[in-house]
């Protein structure tokens, strides 16, 4: 069943559209449930929907032909991704695992496309969304080569303050250390010490099942 206008007006794109083209975007979108632990989609396979976290938390990684896990970016509630898959038309490159239960909005390719070729609005959401997607990879991949695992729980922690990717995030976000640990592929021991330690340091306060950022320029910036 299609979600309703009101809720398709509570998006992070919204605003960009008209009414005639958020009514379309409506039309075009549905809403799914995927339980903790549930793959949303495998590597390699086709998934003709754009994608949003209505509710929840999705880890979006790979594993290498040598076994390698490496997690490309988390995505929280209000975040949307996967809009370079839709756009070339090809399999996902990553794997899309629900990391708590998760309540997904699923835009339909032939919707996002209209939009996409029609749209003025919706298409300067979408070069402010790709750019910021594209630094936050580059900047993965550099966590994931040369900083300390305190340094890398620090920065992951801090995806989910960039206004663009996460709007609806505040000074606080539920996740608890076994959800933090596997965004930054790190053991559950290592990130509760890393909390411990970057608390002490006056960046955030950390409780059960949730976090309060101090200081999110320097958890971004953190690299001891």
């Amino acid at each position: 069943m299609s979600i309703s206008v009101d809720t398709a007006r509570s998006t992070i794109w919204a605003g960009e559209l008209t009414a005639e083209e958020l009514e379309r975007a409506a039309r075009g979108t549905v809403e799914r449930v995927y339980q903790k632990g549930v793959y949303i989609c495998h590597r390699d396979d086709k998934l003709d929907y754009w994608t949003g976290v209505a509710d929840g938390l999705i880890k979006i990684s790979a594993i290498s032909a040598q076994g390698k896990a490496m997690t490309f970016a988390g995505a929280a509630t209000g975040s949307w991704f996967g809009e370079g898959s839709v756009l070339k038309d090809e399999p996902r490159k990553y794997d899309l695992v629900a990391i708590r239960d998760t309540r997904m909005w699923m835009m339909q390719r032939a919707t996002f496309m209209w939009l996409y070729e029609n749209s003025k609005g919706f298409n300067r959401f979408l070069v402010r969304q790709l750019n910021e997607r594209m630094g936050q990879f580059i900047a993965t991949i550099e966590y994931d080569r040369i900083l300390h695992p305190k340094a890398r729980v620090a920065r992951n922690l801090s995806w989910f303050f960039n206004p663009v990717l996460y709007p609806a995030t505040r000074n606080e976000i539920e996740i608890s250390q076994e959800e933090l640990g596997l965004l930054a592929g790190v053991s559950r021991p290592v990130v509760n010490k890393a909390l411990k330690e970057l608390e002490e340091e006056g960046l955030l306060t950390a409780a059960h099942g949730k976090i309060t950022v101090l200081e999110p320029d320097a958890l971004a910036q953190y690299d001891v």
